[in-house]
Order: C-alpha cells, then sequence, then structure tokens
C-alpha cells in the first residue's frame, strides 16, 4: 500500500490547496506535501534495496528502476517546493502552488503497466501546459501553445509504439495486457520487425518529452518562460521521465531484435542533440534559455550513454540522469534569484552577480561548473564513464564527435558565465540575496554533486547495480 500512499500525498496536497483560500495554509501544505513525499520515496527505496517488492493492486509496482526515478522525483519536488514558497509569494499575486504534476510523474514510474505510464506522461502535459504561462504574457502564452502542441504529437507517437508492442505480444500469446513484468519475460518471442517499428515510434515519441533533438523545440521556450520552480521541474524530473520510458521499451527491443537497433539510433539521436546544443549554447543571450539548451545538451549525453551500452554505458546513463536533475534544478532555482535581483533574463543585463548578490552568484558559479563537466563535480565522473564506455563499445568516432562538441559547449556556457559573475552592473546596486533562506536546501544539491564527483559510495553503487540488473544489464 505505500505506493498508493506516495500517489495519495499529491492528489491530496492539490485537493486541499484548491480547497482553501488562505495563501498560507496553501503554502504549508505544499511544502510539508513534498518533504512527506521525499520521506516516503525513500521509504521505498530502502525497501527495494533490501530486496522487498513492492507491488499495489496490478497496475502499481516499484522494482529497482522506478524506486531509482521515484527517488529524483521526490528529491527535486522537495527543493522546487521549499523555494517555490517563497518565491512565489515575491513573483505573483496570487498562489499558484499545484502538486499535480509531481502526481503524474509519481504516476508514470510507479506503474507496471505502459499503457497506464502513457496516460500520465500525456498528463504530465495538461499538468503543466498552465504553468508554463503563469506570467500571463504573449511569450509565455506562445510558448505553453508550442508546449502543448508538440508534446501532445509526440505521445501521439508513442501511443502508436506502445499498440505495437501490444499487437507484437498479443499476436504471440494473446491478451496479455500491457504489464512490462510479462512483456521483457516474452520478449524473446516477439516479432522482431514489429518491434523495431514500434521502438522508432517510441523513441520519437518518448524522446520529445526527453527533450531529444530535433523534437526538443518546445524546450528552450517552455523552460524560459516558466517560472524558476517549475522550470527546475520541468528540467530535472520530465525530461528523466520520458528517458525512463525509453529504457523501458529499449529493454524489451533488446531481447526481441538485439542490442544494436536500438543502439544505433540513440548513438544518432543523442549525438545529433548535442551537436544542436552546442550550436545554440556558443552564443546564448538569455541564461533561462541557455540553460534549456543545456538540458538538450544533457538528454544527448544520457541518449549516448544508452546508445553505447553494456554495463558501463547504462551506469554511466543512470549516473548522468542523477547529476543533470541535482545541477539543473539547482542552476534553475537560482536563476529565480537572479531575475528576481535583476529583472532581466538577459545574459548582457546581468553584470557583477557576485557583488551584488555574493550567495545567489556563487550557487551560480557551482552550479554551472559542475553542469559543464569539469572536476570534481559528478557530471565529469558520469560523462567519463559514458565516453569511455563508447570507446569499449567500439563507437569511436560518436565518442569523439561528442567530447569535441563538449569542448564548445565548455567555452560558450564558460563565456556567458564570466560575463554574468564579474564587471559592474548598469546601475548602482548593493549587495543583497533574493530569498537567501529558500536557497538553503540547494546546498543538498550543491553537497551531492561534490560528493558525487570525489566518491561513489558503496550503498548507492550496490543500488544501481540493482537498477540495472532490472533492465537485464551485469557486469
Amino acid at each position: 500500500m505505500i505506493l498508493l500512499l506516495l500517489l495519495s500525498i499529491p492528489s491530496v496536497a492539490s485537493a486541499a490547496i484548491m480547497g482553501t483560500r488562505r495563501r498560507r495554509t496553501m503554502e504549508w501544505i505544499h511544502a510539508s506535501a513534498t518533504v512527506v513525499a521525499l520521506i516516503v520515496g525513500a521509504s521505498i527505496g530502502t525497501r527495494i534495496w533490501a530486496g522487498e517488492p513492492v507491488v499495489s493492486w496490478s497496475l502499481l509496482r516499484a522494482d529497482a528502476l522506478s524506486a531509482f526515478m521515484i527517488g529524483i522525483v521526490t528529491f527535486v519536488g522537495a527543493v522546487a517546493g521549499l523555494y517555490s514558497v517563497a518565491y512565489m509569494r515575491l513573483e505573483f499575486d496570487d498562489n499558484h502552488l499545484s502538486q499535480l504534476f509531481i502526481f503524474t510523474m509519481l504516476l508514470a514510474v510507479a506503474t507496471d503497466n505502459l499503457g497506464l505510464m502513457w496516460v500520465a506522461i500525456e498528463g504530465t502535459t495538461l499538468a503543466t501546459v498552465f504553468l508554463v504561462n503563469l506570467h500571463d504574457n504573449h511569450t509565455g502564452l506562445e510558448a505553453a501553445y508550442k508546449y502543448l502542441i508538440i508534446s501532445s504529437v509526440g505521445i501521439a507517437l508513442a501511443f502508436m509504439g506502445t499498440v505495437l508492442v501490444f499487437y507484437a505480444a498479443s499476436i504471440e500469446v494473446g491478451e496479455i495486457g500491457l504489464s512490462w513484468t510479462m512483456l521483457i519475460s516474452i520478449a524473446a518471442r516477439l516479432n522482431p520487425n514489429i518491434v523495431k517499428l514500434a521502438f522508432i515510434f517510441i523513441l520519437i515519441g518518448y524522446g520529445t518529452k526527453a527533450g531529444l533533438a530535433p523534437m526538443h523545440t518546445w524546450l528552450p521556450d517552455a523552460h524560459s518562460e516558466a517560472p524558476a520552480p517549475i522550470s527546475a521541474l520541468m528540467s530535472g524530473v520530465l525530461l528523466n521521465v520520458g528517458i525512463y520510458a525509453l529504457i523501458r521499451f529499449k529493454t524489451v527491443t533488446d531481447i526481441a531484435a538485439g542490442p544494436e537497433f536500438s543502439s544505433v539510433w540513440l548513438m544518432r539521436f543523442g549525438l545529433l542533440s548535442l551537436g544542436l546544443a552546442a550550436a545554440f549554447l556558443l552564443s546564448q543571450r538569455n541564461y533561462k534559455r541557455m540553460l534549456a539548451y543545456s538540458s538538450v545538451e544533457h538528454t544527448g549525453i544520457v541518449a549516448l550513454g544508452l546508445g553505447f551500452g553494456g554495463y558501463w554505458g547504462l551506469l554511466g546513463a543512470l549516473l548522468h540522469m542523477i547529476n543533470h536533475a541535482l545541477t539543473k534544478s539547482m542552476l534553475f532555482l537560482v536563476s529565480g534569484n537572479i531575475s528576481l535581483r535583476y529583472h532581466t533574463t538577459e545574459i548582457y543585463g546581468v553584470r557583477g552577480l557576485l557583488k551584488t548578490a555574493p550567495w545567489t552568484g556563487f550557487a551560480f558559479l557551482w552550479g554551472t561548473l559542475a553542469l559543464i563537466g569539469l572536476p570534481p563535480f559528478g557530471p565529469f565522473i558520469s560523462e567519463f564513464i559514458i565516453f569511455r564506455s563508447g570507446f569499449a563499445a567500439h563507437s569511436t568516432p560518436y565518442a569523439v564527435t561528442g567530447i569535441a562538441l563538449l569542448v564548445v559547449v565548455f567555452a560558450g556556457m564558460l563565456a556567458s558565465l564570466n560575463h554574468m559573475l564579474y564587471g559592474q552592473p548598469s546601475g548602482p546596486m548593493e549587495a543583497r540575496d533574493p530569498l537567501r533562506w529558500s536557497m538553503v536546501p540547494l546546498a543538498l544539491n550543491a553537497i551531492l554533486l561534490l560528493g558525487f564527483g570525489l566518491t561513489l559510495p558503496a550503498g548507492v553503487r550496490a543500488f544501481l547495480g540493482q537498477v540495472l540488473k532490472t533492465v537485464g544489464v551485469s557486469l
């Protein structure tokens, strides 16, 4: 019943928020719900680590991969939820705290039914489209409309892929439903040609949700226009939910048609995403769009890791999902502070950040250095593991090209960071950090990024080993 408890927390909190008009009560409910969800999510991870199955009804089931994603969703949800209380109070006259987004993401990763997962991922679009346009302006409306249309097309393609997988299973063994556990058990008997076609639909469909190029075009607009806490959740968690769906279907495809087919397509889309992001990051003028294109870059890196395959490729991809969630959620929340301080999202409108908002500037420096892959931060380690696996898998052209593109990204983002942190602001500004106390939870992100770069605890390694066994990979 613990999965039902986990899902009930954001749903009950959302209903309670809608049922009260007192702003402070809404804020208390919102913050409390995110923290309680984190505690319950940690409990689920602990039980699965101990080898105890977690099942609630026939539709809800959590394995190690589910627990991995539940941990990411609840952690980033708690950090963004605590920050959002004070941020929304300053940025908006009305309260816009919603738990439905978190509920849909948790449902997507806590179900064993691939059809219900599709419904939940479609629900993430409906739960966030109005949040993208909370600023209620022309650019926000355009971003929300683009997000709705492109995501809906992508999810329609994912539906076609899901139907094809169901068809392949039904002609082989009859009506078995869309249970992932059952599909894995019969995957070797499925028609490989049908499964290959299904995977292409799935890759394009859920790849749209994950932000893979060339289906990424909704992402820069939506991330740059949404309020900072929503951007943190969309970039740090929602993209990972799309990748999670790809991993589920990749596992079935690899058994039915061999790993070479999915690997080639994942490497192609991953390298394309990395290359397109590098081109836009080389001379970016908006720091929120810079972070958004960086999300395309890092989704591409994860796709390369999944494509390179093997134990180290998938381990690097999982680690990078964690590191990207920590880094990007931190940076988007910090960008909220920068926006409150300078009242602009233009890079050339922000000068002397370390002087005018020292804590904000230091957090932005810490997060950006981690994001561009400098040691001793976690993303450096996960990127090293991924590209090492590329050379080991004899995918040298992809690995070499990817590393070269990372150098381009490094140069472009470092130049933007240098411009924002140093120099003199355009007018007199006293040293003052907005929402200083709301940034305290971000210290957890910073500590974990450094910790994962210096050493990977034995417990984390063991848990990731369980995740890899879930998708059929072992050392």
